[in-house]
């Protein structure tokens, strides 16, 4: 077994090194989440136009519909996912909802995974573009992968990825940039551990509650 450990490693570390990109996890590990979202969808109606919160768990649990009371909202984030598995599942997740505007988190997972900054925004341009093809036009606004304790070695890598989102956010209409992360440092440049869960990884209503704050007023009227 230590063998064999050794051997996936090393595969991860060359991989790497020679700058090619890693195979991403297999997407059907979140069947089951989205043949819910789909059995959902069959019993209960969803709005037009309305504002959909997707990605991973950072989404997932957030309580969009009491942080944003006075809008539409659908949520439709999966815990764990990558941007590769939004793309696998952009039909079911994304474009059937017609949504008006999409609030995106995910990154933090692929990079958190090996991925680099720049497999993982080749991703999100992918993902990005088939956004800009869907009939109802919505305006796309990416919340930058997080700085938190559990992951702190891998931010630079992330934060790279923000980066790299934020320069293509200045030269589209459509894509806004929400910097959530730089209000959830201290002076010091750490993050705030008074913002996350035991986990040092999710938010707590403290620090969901950054979000919203800074998040408010790019949703525009009701």
């Amino acid at each position: 077994m230590k063998k064999i450990i050794l051997i996936i490693n090393l595969i991860f570390i060359g991989l790497a090194l020679f700058g090619q990109s890693l195979p991403n996890p297999n997407p059907t590990r979140f069947q089951s989440e989205i043949d819910n979202f789909i059995y959902w969808d069959s019993k209960n109606s969803f709005p037009d136009n309305a504002i959909l919160f997707a990605g991973s768990s950072s989404i997932r649990m957030w309580k969009t519909q009491s942080g944003f009371p006075e809008r539409e909202v659908i949520n439709r984030g999966f815990g764990g996912a990558h941007i590769s598995d939004m793309l696998h599942y952009f039909d079911q997740v994304v474009a059937k909802y017609r949504p008006s505007l999409i609030v995106f988190y995910c990154g933090d997972n692929d990079v958190d995974f090996g991925k680099t900054a720049e497999q993982t925004f080749n991703d999100f341009k992918e993902f990005f573009g088939r956004i800009e093809k869907l009939d109802s036009k919505p305006d796309l606004i990416y919340l930058p992968a997080k700085p938190s304790p559990a992951r702190w070695d891998k931010y630079p890598e992330m934060k790279r990825l923000n980066e790299m989102v934020n320069a293509l956010a200045d030269q589209k209409k459509n894509l806004t940039y929400v910097d959530v992360a730089q209000p959830m440092l201290l002076p010091s440049g750490k993050p705030k551990p008074t913002i996350f869960l035991s986990d040092s990884l999710h938010l707590n209503d403290n620090g969901y509650q950054i979000w919203e704050q800074k998040l408010i007023p790019f949703l525009g009227t009701k």
